[in-house]
């Protein structure tokens, strides 16, 4: 047992009030004047310590949103029924559920963990994953899979190694060790992130309908108990005002400890907490993630418009030493906070105990409205717990349209230069898929875990991650996540759109039907008014988009103060699309697996080379406006892929997006080794652009599928039939005996398929060092 800080240094709500006037560092704590003014006018009085930490902490902006709120209404303000038809639970809990059929329902979410992976880059990243998995296990949830967004400074830089290391192998280590299987991601390097990289973990989680858990602490007389880990002073303030602050040139500006993760730990609560589930011992429960016991016990009384008396002394400690401001505030990983019936306390002592797992009852629900903590007997909290969790600050910043844009904007693409010339346009082929956006990512890959648990259906380098839920009916779900910065900086309201367009688009290509979303809004400080203006923007963008396509957002984050000194990051709203398929052996893969196969492209080419990859790696060069999206032409485009998967006339369909036609055709021939022999022409013909924009145009609603030839009526057909663009672009190659296979771009390049290969492979490992070995099933 912990040894108990001596009661007399506890600042309690008497001393509160015989002394009015006792400075308190609400400043150092993250709060500004009036900010501190508007607590003690809500008291009444000033603020206990222990309350002052509460506040501080749930009122900074990582858990408060109090900058962002008013803009994240909009997306509750624009909802179809089509919306709604399949949202069992939507924001405002740890994380949105939505029902996926047979009984099933999928619970997912993305949150980011941006400056902790900055500061100590391991656990940084491991905490990350840690907190996200703990909100799916809080809605009732088994985990089933991970994902993450990541995002670098410029490859080259010297520091750019320290994190990527950290960063990966924090999360594969936490992923790894919790037998979860990394199905998907994103890894993208930027100079704009140097100083403040972005990491983002998104976690997906399986249950039955009735097995949804919420946190609303209701019912008088019902036990409050933490379970667990035992609380340290690791991540004191870290998570929640270290997300607050951003990073002046020379090096953060506030360094409080970052969380230290176990996964082990982690491993065990899951188990202990899906067999308390299945005795349905819990009434409610939170996880413990920013802000600790502070933000747990608050939520949990708030959202059950109920009370709660707890005395902090039996929490129990891994540092004797923690004052009860301090426990308050730590953000001590693997805990979590249940509510529990008196008469089942004994049945939830006995899981706990059977699981080896640490617990405290702290005390107990109230009708009062209350939020009440004692220590030793003496009242250092009592404050009505709807003030800390929900009814904190809500800011209307300043908003300013940005005066660098329209110059940024004016500064075309079209100005640059495009050859026809064969080897410029094979040199410039090869440059787009060595550049490091665009090569392959094995080296951070194949550190994951993509296969444990038996139930991945696709994952990398397919354009999404596949889980089968149910054995028997192969019922499954598909998910992935995108954000192009680049286009954001361009147009937040079209760079959201096409975020989520291309998330799922991604989703389409498996054959699964894109259902729901997920967001993690990334931005720099909230106080520049042209931050502000790229937020709204960007929200009233994924909101409009959300709607016309008919898929909810069930949650996310938001993550400001991305920025190093005055600069910020570009806009980065990581969008996840959770998609539905009916039966995972009709997945599609996204490369071509046989000889003789027809290769079709659906959508039209447009000479969209704007924030393109092209433009970036050719040209060293940002501006001009970003692609069109057309969502009715990607809601179509969708439904004629599900109909091409029930009809069986594909057999691989491949996005087009970064680095445009050339980027998926190498892809698509890498997959499974099977050439390709593809000609421009009809391309540059029916659209009208050249060669260089048939290739790296970056136009949207685009895909690729190869078509056996015994369907090929039947395909263009369904095209037709459905009012999609389609054209025969070209056909799979096999090669010929004592040859390699190829892709032959006619009458322009040929590249070998294990140039192709090298070419892809050596990016990463040049920089960071050699690839671990191949990961098999």
């Amino acid at each position: 047992m912990s040894t108990p800080v001596s009661p007399s240094i506890a600042d309690t709500v008497e001393n509160a009030i015989a002394t009015p006037e006792r400075e308190q560092p609400y400043g150092a704590l993250g709060l500004k004047p009036d900010e501190y003014d508007k607590i003690r006018e809500i008291l009444g009085r000033r603020p206990t310590s222990g309350e002052l930490a509460m506040y501080s902490v749930m009122w900074s902006e990582h858990c408060s949103y109090k900058s962002s709120k008013i803009y994240l209404r909009r997306f509750g303000d624009k909802v179809s029924d089509e919306m709604k038809e399949r949202l069992m639970v939507g924001m405002g809990q740890n994380a949105g559920v939505v029902d996926v059929g047979e009984g099933w329902a999928v619970t997912f979410k993305v949150e980011s963990h941006n400056h902790p992976s900055y500061i100590e880059p391991f656990q940084g990243a491991a905490t990350g994953v840690g907190g996200i998995v703990r909100d799916i296990i809080s809605m009732g949830a088994r985990p089933v899979a991970v994902m993450d967004q990541l995002r670098f400074g410029d490859i080259d830089d010297p520091d750019t190694a320290r994190v990527v290391h950290g960063v990966v192998s924090g999360i594969s280590f936490y992923a790894n060790c919790l037998g979860l299987p990394n199905i998907g991601g994103e890894t993208v390097f930027d100079k704009v992130y140097q100083g403040n990289p972005l990491v983002n973990a998104l976690a997906v989680g399986v249950l039955r309908h009735e097995d949804i858990k919420l946190a609303n602490a209701t019912g008088a007389g019902n036990k409050v108990v933490l379970f667990g880990a035992r609380t340290g002073g690791d991540g004191i303030g870290g998570a929640s005002i270290l997300a607050s602050d951003t990073f002046a040139d020379g090096g953060p500006t506030k360094r409080p400890a970052v969380q230290v993760g176990d996964p082990f730990a982690e491993k065990v609560l899951i188990e202990c907490c899906l067999e308390l589930y299945q005795g349905e011992l819990v009434e409610a429960i939170q996880d413990l993630g920013a802000a600790g016991i502070s933000c747990a016990t608050s939520e949990l009384a708030a959202n059950g418009g109920s009370g709660m008396k707890v005395d902090l002394e039996k929490v129990l400690l891994r540092d004797p030493s923690l004052t009860p401001e301090e426990i308050l505030m730590s953000e001590s990983q693997e805990r979590m906070m249940a509510i529990v019936a008196p008469e089942k306390l004994d049945a939830f002592l006995a899981v706990v105990q059977k699981w080896d797992v640490e617990t405290s009852v702290l005390g107990e629900v109230t009708g009062d409205g209350r939020l009440q903590i004692f220590w030793h007997g003496e009242q250092i909290v009592d404050v009505d717990p709807s003030t800390v969790a929900v009814d904190g600050p809500v800011y209307e910043r300043p908003v300013a349209y940005p005066t660098w844009i329209d110059a940024l904007r004016e500064n075309s693409a079209a100005s640059l230069e495009r050859s026809d010339d064969p080897e410029v346009l094979r040199d410039q082929f090869l440059q787009l898929l060595g550049s490091p956006n665009l090569a392959d990512t094995s080296w951070v890959t194949n550190q994951y875990d993509y296969y444990v648990m038996g139930n991945t259906a696709l994952s990398f380098p397919d354009d999404a991650g596949m889980i089968r839920v149910d054995e028997e009916s192969g019922l499954g779900f598909a998910i992935a996540t995108d954000c192009n910065g680049r286009y954001c900086q361009l147009d937040p309201y079209a760079g959201a759109q096409l975020a989520l367009a291309e998330a799922y688009r991604n989703v389409a290509v498996t054959g699964a039907e894109p259902t729901a979303v997920t967001d993690c809004l990334n931005f720099g400080s909230p106080e520049n008014p042209e931050v502000m203006w790229q937020f709204g923007q960007t929200v009233d963008g994924l909101a409009d988009a959300c709607f016309e396509l008919g898929v909810p957002v069930t949650g996310g984050n938001v993550s400001f103060y991305n920025q190093t000194g005055d600069q910020p990051i570009f806009p980065t709203p990581v969008v996840g699309v959770l998609g539905i398929m009916d039966d995972v052996s009709r997945r599609i893969p996204s490369g071509w697996q046989d000889a003789g196969e027809n290769i079709y492209l659906l959508g039209t080419t447009a000479t969209e080379l704007d924030g393109s990859a092209w433009a970036d790696t050719v040209h060293d060069h940002l501006g001009g406006r970003p692609p069109k999206v057309d969502l009715a032409g990607e809601k179509t485009l969708a439904g004629l892929l599900q109909a091409a998967r029930d009809e069986m006339l594909v057999s691989s369909a491949h996005d087009l997006s970064a680095g445009g036609l050339g980027q998926a055709l190498a892809e698509a021939t890498m997959r499974f080794g099977v050439g390709a022999r593809v000609w421009l022409r009809e391309i540059m013909e029916r659209d009208g652009v050249d060669a260089a924009t048939a290739l790296f145009s970056e136009s949207t609603g685009r895909v690729i599928v190869s078509v056996p030839r015994e369907e090929d009526v039947k395909f263009r057909g369904l095209c037709e039939g459905r009012g999609y663009p389609v054209l025969r672009i070209g056909v799979t190659d096999s090669a010929a005996e004592g040859e390699v296979a190829s892709l032959e771009v006619q009458g322009v390049f040929t590249v070998p398929v294990p140039e192709l290969r090298r070419t892809s492979k050596a990016t990463l490992p040049a920089a960071f060092g050699a690839i671990v070995d191949e990961v098999t099933a």
